[in-house]
C-alpha cells in the first residue's frame, strides 16, 4: 500500500511574506520516503483569492480555512512585522491544537498562535525585532529570544526569515529522520539540520558556513570522521598553519575546528542510532567518539538522551513518521 503523505497546510496572512511562504512548499516538497511523497502541501487563507504580500505583489490561493481541518501539521506563516491576527485563524489554530495537531509557527506567525491561547505557559520564539512586543502582549510565555526555533510539546515557532528553514528540518527529521532531512537540506543547498530534535530543547544550532577556502578540508573531514582527527592533520589537509587554519575556519563556520568536528561527530552518530542497529561501541567508532562511555557522555550532553533512549524515541527502521508528543518531558 502506498504511504499517505503528511498533509501540511500553511496558512498565509495578508499581507504574507513571500519568504516565509515558500519555505514550507521548497523543503516539504523535496521529501521523499519508499519512493513515494512523504509530505502533501496546501496553503490557505480566511478569504481565498488575490492575497497581499509584503513585497507590494498578490498572489492568488483558492482554499480557506476549511483546509486546516485535514492537516497533520499546520504551518502560519508571518508577515516580517506585526499584525493583528485574524480572528478566523486564531479558532483554526485553536481546533488543530485542540485536536493534537502540530501547530507551528514562522516569524510573526507567533502572534496568532500566542492570541489562540498556545502558547501560555511554553517557551516561543519569534523575530528578534518583535520579541519585545511578543513578551509585552502575552506575558504567560517564556520567549526565548535568542535562538532559531523552539519546539515545546507539539507547538513550534521560529524567529524570522531563513530560522523557518531550519524549524522545517527540524520537523522533517522528527518525522522521518537525520539522513531524510539532510538529504533535503543537500538538494535545497542550505545548512544541514541543525544541533537538537528533541521536543523540549531549545535548538542552539552552529552558524551557517559562510566561506569556500576551508570547504575541501571540511569535506575530507566528514569522509573520515572514524579517525582520529587532530588540528594538525586538519591544517596539513588544508596546507596551512594550524594557526591559519582556525582562523580561516572560524570565520567560515562561526566556530573553531574541533567544535566543528565534535558537531559533526554527534550528528553522525544520531543519524547511525536511528537508521541501524550497530552496537553502541561500533558507533562510536563509527563517528570518531572513540568509546560507548564518551558517545553517551557526548550524547547526553547535547540531548539529554542516552544513547539507547534516542534509539529507542527516533529509530526508523521499519517505521513510518513519529507521532508528535504533547508535552514537554
Amino acid at each position: 500500500m502506498p504511504r499517505t503523505p503528511h498533509r501540511v497546510v500553511v496558512i498565509a496572512p495578508s499581507p504574507v511574506s513571500m519568504f516565509n511562504l515558500a519555505i514550507p512548499e521548497m523543503l516539504f516538497g523535496k521529501v521523499e520516503v519508499d519512493g513515494g511523497q512523504g509530505y502533501e502541501v496546501v496553503v490557505c487563507t480566511p478569504d481565498p483569492g488575490p492575497v497581499a504580500t509584503t513585497g507590494g505583489l498578490a498572489l492568488h490561493i483558492d482554499r480557506d480555512l476549511d483546509a486546516v481541518g485535514g492537516a497533520d501539521t499546520v504551518v502560519v506563516a508571518g508577515t516580517g512585522h506585526h499584525y493583528a491576527p485574524d480572528p478566523r485563524t486564531i479558532h483554526a489554530v485553536r481546533e488543530a491544537a485542540a485536536a493534537a495537531r502540530r501547530v507551528t509557527s514562522i516569524c510573526s506567525g507567533a502572534f496568532v498562535l500566542a492570541e489562540a491561547g498556545l502558547l501560555d505557559g511554553r517557551s516561543a520564539t519569534t523575530y528578534w525585532q518583535l520579541a519585545d512586543e511578543l513578551r509585552d502582549r502575552y506575558p504567560s510565555l517564556d520567549l526565548q529570544g535568542d535562538v532559531l526555533y523552539v519546539q515545546d510539546g507539539q507547538i513550534l515557532t521560529s524567529s524570522g526569515y531563513a530560522a523557518g528553514i531550519d524549524m522545517c528540518l527540524h520537523m522533517i527529521r522528527t518525522d522521518y529522520g537525520a539522513a531524510v532531512a539532510n538529504e533535503v537540506a543537500r538538494l535545497s543547498l542550505v545548512a544541514p539540520v541543525r544541533p537538537g530534535g528533541q521536543t523540549q530543547f531549545t535548538q542552539t544550532p552552529l552558524p551557517p558556513e559562510r566561506g569556500t577556502a576551508c570547504a575541501d578540508t571540511r569535506g575530507w573531514a566528514m569522509r573520515h570522521l572514524d579517525r582520529p582527527l587532530t588540528l594538525t592533520d586538519l591544517a596539513r589537509h588544508a596546507g596551512v598553519s594550524v594557526r591559519t587554519l582556525t582562523r580561516r575556519f572560524h570565520a567560515e563556520s562561526g566556530v573553531s575546528p574541533l567544535q566543528w568536528l565534535l558537531h559533526q561527530r554527534i550528528e553522525r552518530a544520531k543519524e547511525l542510532l536511528e537508521t541501524t542497529t550497530l552496537p553502541m561501541d561500533q558507533v562510536a567508532r563509527s563517528c570518531g567518539l572513540g568509546t560507548a562511555d564518551s558517545l553517551r557522555a557526548h550524547l547526553v550532553r547535547r540531548t539529554g538522551l542516552t544513547p539507547s533512549a534516542y534509539r529507542a524515541q527516533y529509530t526508523r527502521l521499519g517505521t513510518g513518521p513519529t507521532e508528535v508528543t504533547s508535552s514537554v518531558a
